[in-house]
C-alpha cells in the first residue's frame, strides 16, 4: 500500500528486532528475502498479489505450538518503561 500512495513518507518495521526471536514475520514465508533490508529500505515485492508466498507448513506448525502471549514490559536501569 505504501508503494502506491503518492504522499507516503515512512514505514516502520520490526524486522530483526530483539523481541521477534522465533516469531519473525519472515518465518512464515517460503522466501524471506522478499523483505530483505537494503540500506534501510525494503524493495517493492515483484510477485503477484502481495508479492509473497506463505509457507503454510510453517503457519500450521506455529499454530500447533501456540501459547498465550502478552507484550513484555522492558524497563531501563532507572525503572522507566522503555520501548512500548
Amino acid at each position: 500500500m505504501a508503494a502506491t500512495t503518492h504522499n507516503f513518507l515512512i514505514q516502520e518495521t520490526s524486522l530483526g528486532m530483539h523481541y521477534n526471536q522465533g516469531v519473525e514475520l519472515t518465518d512464515y514465508l517460503v522466501d524471506p528475502r522478499v523483505f530483505a533490508l537494503e540500506e534501510g529500505f525494503v524493495r517493492i515485492p515483484a510477485g503477484p498479489g502481495l508479492g509473497i508466498e506463505v509457507d503454510e507448513g510453517a503457519v500450521r506448525e506455529a499454530a500447533r505450538r501456540w501459547e498465550d502471549w502478552s507484550n513484555p514490559i522492558w524497563r531501563g536501569e532507572d525503572g522507566a518503561v522503555v520501548e512500548w
